[in-house]
């Protein structure tokens, strides 16, 4: 058993990170396993200084103690370069030039980590400027697998869309990098908040494109506010 808990370092830890923190590391100490943390700082705008020292000493301080040394997602971008070149040699890619705003829908639902794409460039030649790159999904196909939490679960991936995996500024996305950072480090078993349950459809296809091995997943019901809402990184949560 090798489990994880990868946070973005912008800002401090709030409860709700904390409760996929304690998740994920009970789980893989009940089972005799590693326990690993990898900063996920690719989106270096984003990125507050100090804040990933920050939360391992928050880590520590409620005894949450990792295996080994903890990574970071922007010394590893080689990495996701290569499993991209694999990706567009094996036709699984294409160039999207379409912006935010034409892709807006007024009351169009969004699942997580990002809107259902409708398809505008996946045929189209690429156009000069500047591009992203999405992995284009078989519309036909449902991901189906068994959530250790949350139970059977079966994702239409034409109800997802084409997920970016190179954004249009050239960094590469969290779809893409995750998967590659989770079979790099041997992770068998995936323990997080139930918000990143959709986006494991394209998880899950990712890793069959690149003939990567697919761990367990098990998602954590997530702390909310009185409102709903997700406890989060927002004006109302504060910080641990």
């Amino acid at each position: 058993y090798t489990g994880r808990f990868a946070p973005s370092p912008t800002g401090s830890l709030h409860l709700g990170s904390l409760l996929a923190a304690v998740g994920s590391f009970l789980d893989a100490r009940s089972r005799g396993g590693r326990w690993l943390v990898r900063m996920e700082d690719l989106d270096r705008a984003r990125v507050v200084p100090g804040s990933a020292d920050e939360i391992l000493r928050t880590l520590e301080a409620f005894g949450l103690l990792w295996d080994g040394e903890v990574e970071y997602q922007s010394r590893r971008t080689h990495l996701y370069a290569e499993a991209l070149t694999a990706l567009r040699a094996a036709g699984h890619t294409f160039e999207c030039r379409c912006s935010r705003r034409e892709l807006s829908v007024p009351g169009e639902p969004r699942p997580a980590g990002g809107s259902p794409y409708p398809g505008t460039c996946r045929e189209a030649h690429r156009q000069p400027g500047n591009t992203a790159t999405r992995f284009r999904i078989d519309e036909t196909e449902t991901v189906v697998f068994d959530d250790r939490f949350q139970g059977p679960i079966a994702l239409a991936m034409g109800n997802l869309g084409d997920v970016i995996v190179r954004r249009r500024d050239g960094v590469f996305a969290y779809q893409l990098a995750v998967v590659v950072d989770d079979a790099l480090q041997a992770i068998t078993d995936v323990v997080r908040g139930a918000d990143l349950l959709e986006s494991t459809g394209w998880q899950i296809a990712l890793q069959r494109a690149l003939c990567l091995p697919t761990p367990r997943y098990a998602h954590l019901p997530l702390l909310l506010e009185q409102s709903g809402d997700k406890l989060s990184k927002s004006r109302r949560s504060a910080a641990l």
